[in-house]
């Protein structure tokens, strides 16, 4: 299994209840093909440049375990979350 990171930015207008549930669900996402490691919610945070007319966002950092299939089916998820401004999916084993 390889090491990830994933970085999400949550849309900053949504309930503390909704951001919860968003995160729980990258989570679910994640332990269905493979192993959650650390989650880092840093909070509110300004935006280097506005995204979608906002310049604050809600970061979240989680590190993980999985397979090479795992990061592509993460991504398509997060793609489509109407909940997820941006992301970043790293490997942390590539050099």
């Amino acid at each position: 299994m390889t090491n990830y990171e994933v970085m999400f930015i949550i849309d900053p207008t949504l309930e503390d209840a909704v951001k919860e549930s968003t995160v729980e669900a990258v989570k679910g996402i994640i332990a269905a093909q493979g192993e959650v490691g650390e989650v880092d919610v840093w909070g509110m945070r300004k935006l280097a440049y506005p995204i979608m007319k906002k310049n604050e966002g809600y970061y979240v950092v989680v590190e993980f375990k999985g397979e090479a299939t795992l990061p592509k089916e993460l991504d398509r998820r997060l793609k489509i979350s109407d909940n997820v401004i941006r992301h970043i999916i790293i490997n942390k084993d590539e050099k």
